[in-house]
């Protein structure tokens, strides 16, 4: 028996199947997909999710945070649930891999087990997340599932209060049923995702599966460089108070701060407001959306009060006044030692080559790791690209990370 378990592998023609049926569901006509939370075409795809479970025999649910999950129970009494999934919304025009892969190759891994009649000693649950790319909230539904999603988050999103409002009631969700999505900590063994690296790593050193060690922390700040509006044609340069020139000295020396002191870390300066925003105005006003990521808690810290310091430097620097608003942050999360192990263990067993690698990117995990064990596997991105129409990733590695998930769930599920 054991053996035969150990050369178990999924249904690769169902699977890819499912993968291209699930593409076409918001499709942009360029490879990509749009399908941003809560959209008609988000949807459509949690729709024909739900009718992939049913027709699996597998039970069906959603909880009070949109969250879809097909569910496979075991028959020990009292089993904590093993949890695999991902996310079906996207950002918008993203590309068809991010997420739904997770998503397809969870279900793919209950059918399998189901199939087979392995009997294993948790329950295991394939759930697609609410809005984990955060068009509305960010980490929704798994930060509602951890219990972590609080009544401010709901009522101050990221997205605006009228856009969740609207979201929500299409998708028949209101601000009590999301926080009523918490589970007890006590409930769940673990949580185990597939993702695309998103990444050029695993492609240029040719490895078939990064094992993720860390997801980065992220925080983000909207930093307002103030100034004063003069006439752009009378005004001599000397005599400016112009806001445009601090956000944009703050922008390039946050770039060298980073590439120069932490190496581990990443800034991103992605959007710039000018107020009034003419031609023949001097700004008076700018507001700078700033997000950085590191991969431990002290080079987090270090990095944010560096950028912070910086940018009091260059609004004094041309005598601008700075008003810095906290918008969020996630910490950073390590996975589990013995996930990773199991990841190992299964990629040895399929003779796949496999290294250790940091996210950079955030994911539903983050919401989980004080609730549960945590662990992901990367395949590889052609040419790194993701969030955009041309990502790709060959079949073949795709096929490898749910071989990968089906023997770590046996392994973690039947010790």
């Amino acid at each position: 028996m054991a053996e035969s378990i150990s050369t178990l592998r999924v249904n690769s023609d169902r699977m890819l199947d499912m993968f291209n049926k699930l593409a076409l569901i918001g499709a942009t006509g360029d490879g990509g997909v749009n399908r941003v939370t809560f959209s008609g075409a988000h949807l459509a795809a949690r729709k024909w999710f739900r009718e992939q479970i049913e027709r699996s025999g597998l039970d069906f649910s959603m909880d009070g945070a949109g969250n879809y999950s097909a569910t496979l129970t075991c028959d020990c009494s009292n089993a904590q649930t093993l949890l695999l999934g991902s996310h079906l919304d996207s950002v918008p025009n993203g590309g068809r891999f991010d997420g739904a892969l997770g998503v397809i190759a969870a279900l793919e891994v209950l059918r399998t087990v189901k199939e087979n009649g392995i009997m294993l000693k948790v329950n295991l649950e394939a759930i697609d997340f609410t809005d984990e790319e955060g068009t509305l909230v960010g980490l929704l539904g798994s930060a509602a599932l951890a219990g972590h999603l609080h009544l401010d988050d709901l009522k101050n999103p990221r997205g605006g209060r009228e856009n969740l409002e609207i979201g929500m009631a299409r998708a028949g969700l209101t601000d009590e049923s999301m926080l009523s999505a918490a589970r007890p900590k006590e409930s769940l063994a673990g949580y185990l995702e597939l993702h695309i690296e998103q990444g050029k790593r695993l492609e240029r050193n040719g490895i078939n599966v990064g094992i993720v060690s860390a997801i980065v922390g992220i925080r983000s700040y909207r930093l307002s460089f103030i100034g004063r509006a003069d006439h752009a044609g009378s005004t001599l340069m000397t005599d400016r108070a112009d806001a445009s020139l601090g956000a944009s000295a703050f922008t390039l020396a946050a770039r060298e701060i980073v590439m120069k002191d932490f190496p581990n870390c990443v800034v991103n300066v992605g959007k710039m407001e000018f107020t009034p925003g003419a031609f023949n105005i001097v700004p008076a006003l700018v507001n700078v959306a700033l997000e950085f990521r590191a991969p431990s808690d002290e080079e987090f810290d270090q990095v944010g009060s560096a950028l912070l310091v910086c940018a009091e430097m260059e609004a004094h620097r041309f005598g601008l006044a700075l008003k810095k608003e906290f918008l969020g942050s996630h910490s950073p999360s390590l996975a589990s030692e013995k996930i990773k192990t199991a990841f190992v263990d299964a990629c040895n067993s399929l003779g796949l080559t496999h290294t250790s690698l940091i996210s950079g990117a955030g994911h539903d995990g983050q919401s989980l790791v004080d609730m549960c064990p945590i662990g992901m596997i990367f395949v590889p991105s052609v040419d790194g690209a993701s969030h955009a129409p041309r990502e790709f990733t060959k079949w073949e590695d795709c096929v490898n990370g749910a071989n990968v998930l089906l023997q770590a769930v046996i392994k973690l599920g039947t010790e």
